[in-house]
C-alpha cells in the first residue's frame, strides 16, 4: 500500500524549532522535505536535508522530529535524512528570513547564480537592526559554521549573517 500525506503528522513535524536557530522551525528553514504516512500501518515516515554534511544539530533534530510526532500521537516514525538535491539557502521561507531578521540576524542573499545569470556578489549586508548597508564582516566565522559575524557602522551593532550556500 502506498503512504499518503498525513497533514497532523506534517503540522507535528514542521513545528520542531532549528536547534541553532531557535527562531526558525526545520519547514521554515527548508530543511523538512516530505511527510507521509503508511495507511495500513500508521507508519510516518518524514525525510530531512541537512543544511551541509556533517550538520552537528542534525542528531537533535531527529530527536525533536521523534518527539514532537510521538506527542501528536505518531510514535511508530522514521527520520529519513537525504543529501540530494543539496539543501540551499534559497529553501528558506519567505517567512523565515523575516523571523530572521526580527532576530537581528541578517537573511542570506541568492546562493546561486538562476541559468545564465551573473554569479552574486556579496560586498555588504544591510543591517538587521537598523537597515543600514554600512556594515562590515568582523569573522567570517560566527556564532555557528554557517553564520558570519558583522557590524554596523551606522548604529555600531554587531549582527550575524547566515551565509548563502
Amino acid at each position: 500500500m502506498s503512504a499518503v500525506r498525513s497533514s497532523d503528522a506534517r503540522r507535528a513535524a514542521a513545528a520542531v524549532l532549528d536547534p541553532e536557530l531557535r527562531v526558525l522551525t526545520i519547514d521554515d528553514l527548508g530543511v523538512l522535505r516530505d511527510v507521509t504516512e503508511d495507511p495500513a500501518t500508521g507508519r510516518v515516515t518524514v525525510t530531512i536535508t541537512p543544511t551541509y554534511t556533517g550538520c552537528p544539530a542534525m542528531d537533535v533534530i531527529r530527536a525533536d522530529i521523534r518527539a514532537a510526532l510521538t506527542a501528536a500521537g505518531h510514535a511508530d516514525a522514521e527520520v529519513v535524512t537525504v543529501y540530494a538535491p543539496a539543501w540551499s539557502t534559497d529553501w528558506i521561507s519567505e517567512a523565515g528570513r523575516a523571523k530572521l531578521a526580527a532576530a537581528g540576524i541578517a537573511p542570506p542573499g541568492p546562493a546561486g547564480p538562476a541559468a545564465g545569470r551573473p554569479v552574486p556578489l556579496t560586498l555588504t549586508v544591510r543591517c538587521p537592526h537598523c537597515g543600514a548597508a554600512d556594515t562590515e564582516q568582523v569573522s567570517r566565522f560566527g556564532s555557528t559554521a554557517c553564520k558570519s559575524l558583522w557590524r554596523c557602522r551606522a548604529c555600531r551593532e554587531p549582527f550575524d549573517h547566515l551565509r548563502a550556500f
